[in-house]
């Protein structure tokens, strides 16, 4: 250990170098990206060991010194601060991170749903609105996250490729948006989905959209029969949407869930009854329970 004769911080000098470092170490690794995550980095570094040891080697240039008799066991107290500094801001970062990247990419997403939605009613002045939406989310999205990656990503090393089919399918769709065949268009706006599916669970993200995307996906066999008039796919297919549709209530099961399970439980009984000519009505009736379920919380 450095001794009092080259000791020149004084106590106040290096708790509050190791505030700083501690404070620069969190922030660079885990909200910041690029040459500025470098910058706090080294910041972080060069505060906390001089907060350490005691001694700056700029002071000696220029001649100053803090240094004042210090508590006994200083150096031990401040390993001990800044252990507990760096663990607490770890934590409450990787957590609200976590939260802030789902806010952003649900913003974003949310543009996306609309877009499909309206592009699959046939409603192309509003389905261009909220493409342009869509557009400038995701643009802002991209700078935001081009170089940065929270830390519940930063082992993902597909995301980029990921987002880049999200960008590619959107910009291929505009024309079909715009002036093209809108059933085509919703059907490839479609394919986004389980891209931004497979984000979600490959980063453990334990989400209540996760399980109404497997939810929807499952429960567009169902529709399909139904729209078939084929009694037997309904009672064959309504088991694995009962399945996933039970996880849903488990997460969450107010109102607007049990609309969508009445309609479903009604589908299966028009089935097993052979009422077949009601089953697209009803098919349909459970689509739109969902989907108004999907767009505000999905």
């Amino acid at each position: 250990m450095i001794d009092h004769m080259k000791t020149n911080e004084g106590t106040i000098d290096r708790v509050l170098r190791i505030f700083i470092g501690s404070i620069s170490l969190i922030i660079g690794y885990f909200w910041l990206g690029g040459i500025v995550k470098i910058v706090a980095l080294v910041i972080g570094i060069v505060m906390t060991l001089t907060g350490l040891v005691g001694f700056c080697g700029i002071y000696t240039l220029l001649k100053i010194n803090t240094y004042n008799k210090s508590f006994n066991n200083l150096s031990l107290k401040l390993v001990l601060l800044f252990l507990v500094l760096v663990t607490t801001g770890s934590l409450v970062s990787i957590k609200i991170t976590k939260n802030k990247f789902l806010e952003d990419i649900n913003r974003m997403n949310g543009y996306y749903k609309q877009t499909l939605f309206l592009t699959g009613q046939n409603k192309r002045d509003e389905a261009k609105i909220n493409y342009d939406q869509w557009v400038s989310g995701y643009q802002n999205f991209e700078n935001k996250y081009e170089s940065y990656r929270p830390y519940v990503l930063k082992n993902d090393k597909n995301l980029s490729g990921d987002l880049a089919k999200v960008k590619a399918i959107m910009d291929d769709s505009k024309n079909g948006v715009y002036e093209g065949d809108l059933p085509a268009t919703h059907k490839k706006l479609e394919e986004i989905r389980p891209i931004f599916q497979e984000i979600f669970k490959r980063n453990g993200f334990s989400m209540l959209a996760i399980t109404l995307t497997d939810f929807h996906d499952s429960m567009e066999k169902l529709i399909a029969a139904a729209d078939e008039k084929s009694f037997e796919n309904v009672i064959k297919n309504y088991p694995e949407s009962d399945n996933i549709l039970k996880q849903v209530e488990e997460q969450l099961n107010d109102d607007s869930i049990k609309a969508i399970r009445k309609n479903m439980d009604e589908l299966l009984k028009l089935a097993q009854d052979k009422k077949i000519d009601e089953l697209s009505k009803k098919a349909g009736e459970m689509k739109a329970s969902f989907v108004k379920v999907y767009l505000v919380k999905g």
